[in-house]
């Protein structure tokens, strides 16, 4: 229990059905889906809908989607990858003859099809009771009639502003007065209301076929995208198993590649050789373990991960023992191992959505546009927000996660799900780009090796070991901070917390269900 004398969060408990968002407009929005007789997945799609006009740097139409469901809390876990594909005319060659070796993250090139609305309206197919045309209501309005920017949201606005300064159209959709939003702006987007209700009342073609993908593809193919409109037409999500490991007993599960739920994985069995519990979970040997950990997860991503439709990913032999142990059985308490520095090209923003209902289905949903306000490309006439995932690609012919036509690069968003004895026990999520493995594995190890409730777990300071530098949060002590330096770490602090987080714990025995919602977003766990 925290100490009710310190500032902090309680966790939040109910019977029924929980939520926990980024927003409390989300959550508010998810909860009164599932009580006008929604399930977890209607909740989540429609929480998702509204997040994408009114916590626009990261998340909407324009991006992706990736989800775990679980149907009762012990059914089969189907896995959704809703990520999309470059262009049939994104051939190596192309960048190369130009003297691209990498794709700029705010030009045409850098925005890979949106996947999300296709991958609503499937998972709405399997797992709903609602359609889109009611669910999408809560962002329509938001989007004609206004809505209120957060405090989070208005810091990432004025980190943003230059950025959306120089964008295509964002200055006409996303600057009003020609300024970043402060805090209490209403900001009203009659262009995205107009693009949801077509997409209500017609699906997921309203997005991928006629005018709206028409303008996507006008807009791009002006500022030299290679796009075309049989592009968006044959965009298709996929749906598949989940791919895990066991930690402490439990099972965790992810979305196969090429999501990188599959680092988080190799980070808990390199840790399974540790048992942390030895050290405290504030101290100098538990933060070197894991930025270890991560560093060798990492390397091993950006050796053997990319999109498995074009590339063999040997899933199986790099989740064995064996293979976490050919490093993992070389680090050392007293130094760092000697790895080559892995510079991963991305580091997005996103938003995830846990969300368990009155019958124990449950959902863990993820959707992004990639980096703060992604791509910084609005379509012309249609007000879509385009993602800049595409940013994650290699211009190296031989490398996994090379660019080539139809591919989906290696992606950053990853849902989890926590089940024991085959029953659901968490669904949860960190985000925060590339810290997201490093987020799930310190929150997950924060509550199954220290103890710590899901708020509390949440909320506990983090570091991130990325391009060779351990960036720590404020939080983290001064004296941790010393002793990794003497380990040998390059330490910095960040501007920007590192992520977000929400998780819910499902207690069978006692039929409750238990929310946390992080502190560095506006949101909060809701539940009835």
């Amino acid at each position: 229990m925290r100490n009710f004398h310190l500032a902090g969060r309680s966790t939040v408990h109910t019977q029924n059905a929980m939520v926990a968002t980024s927003h409390p407009l989300a959550a508010l929005t998810a909860i009164e889906v599932m009580r006008s007789g929604g399930t977890a997945a209607d909740a989540a799609v429609s929480a998702c809908a509204l997040l994408g006009v009114i916590e626009p740097q990261s998340t909407g139409i324009g991006g992706d989607c990736f989800a775990l469901v679980q149907p009762k809390g012990n059914g089969k876990i189907v896995a959704y990858n809703g990520s999309g594909r470059a262009p049939k005319a994104a051939e190596p060659s192309w960048y190369l003859e130009r003297n691209m070796h990498g794709i700029p993250l705010t030009s045409a090139h850098a925005v890979t099809i949106p996947g999300a609305v296709d991958a609503w309206e499937t998972i709405l197919r399997d797992h709903g009771k609602l359609g889109l045309d009611t669910l999408l209501q809560p962002a329509i309005k938001a989007a004609e009639e206004g809505y209120v920017v957060s405090p989070r949201n208005a810091f990432d606005w004025k980190n943003q502003f230059e950025k959306l300064k120089k964008g295509t159209n964002t200055e006409r959709y996303l600057l009003p007065h020609g300024k970043a939003a402060v805090a209490g702006d209403v900001i009203r987007q009659p262009e995205l209301g107009k693009t949801l209700r077509a997409i209500a009342k017609n699906g997921r073609d309203a997005f991928y076929k006629g005018p709206i993908a028409e303008d996507m593809v006008d807009t791009l193919r002006g500022i030299g995208g290679l796009h075309t409109t049989e592009d968006f037409a044959d965009h298709t999500t996929e749906t598949t198993v989940p791919i895990g490991t066991i930690y402490k007993g439990h099972d965790v599960w992810q979305c196969p590649p090429n999501g990188p739920g599959i680092t988080m994985l190799v980070m808990l069995n390199v840790l399974s050789r540790f048992d942390l519990t030895k050290f405290p979970a504030m101290s100098v040997e538990r933060f070197h373990l894991e930025a270890e950990a991560a560093r060798i997860a990492y390397m091993m991503r950006e050796q053997h991960i990319g999109d498995p439709a074009h590339v063999n990913v040997d899933v199986a032999r790099i989740l064995t023992p064996e293979f976490a142990e050919e490093y993992g059985g070389k680090i050392r308490m007293d130094g760092m191992l000697d790895l080559p520095v892995v510079t991963p090209p991305m580091n997005p923003s996103t938003i995830y959505i846990t969300v368990v209902d009155k019958d124990r289905n449950v959902c863990s949903f993820i959707n992004s546009i990639a980096h703060s306000f992604g791509s910084a490309i609005v379509s012309n006439k249609t007000g879509i927000l385009l993602q800049n995932r595409g940013g994650g690609f290699r211009i190296e012919p031989g490398h996994p996660n090379c660019i080539a036509p139809g591919k989906r690069p290696l992606h950053t968003i990853i849902p989890s799900l926590v089940t024991k004895n085959g029953h659901a026990v968490m669904p949860f999520g960190v985000m925060g780009g590339q810290y997201q493995p490093v987020g799930q594995t310190h929150v997950l190890t924060n509550m199954l090796d220290y103890g710590c409730d899901v708020q509390e777990a949440i909320d506990m300071p983090r570091g991130l070991h990325y391009e060779g530098v351990y960036q720590l949060e404020d939080g983290v002590p001064s004296a941790i901070v010393d002793g990794l330096k003497k380990l040998g770490h390059r330490t910095t602090s960040v501007v920007s917390p590192l992520g977000g987080g929400q998780a819910i714990w499902i207690d069978w025995q006692k039929g409750t269900l238990t929310g946390g919602s992080d502190p560095r977003k506006d949101g909060c766990a809701l539940g009835y």
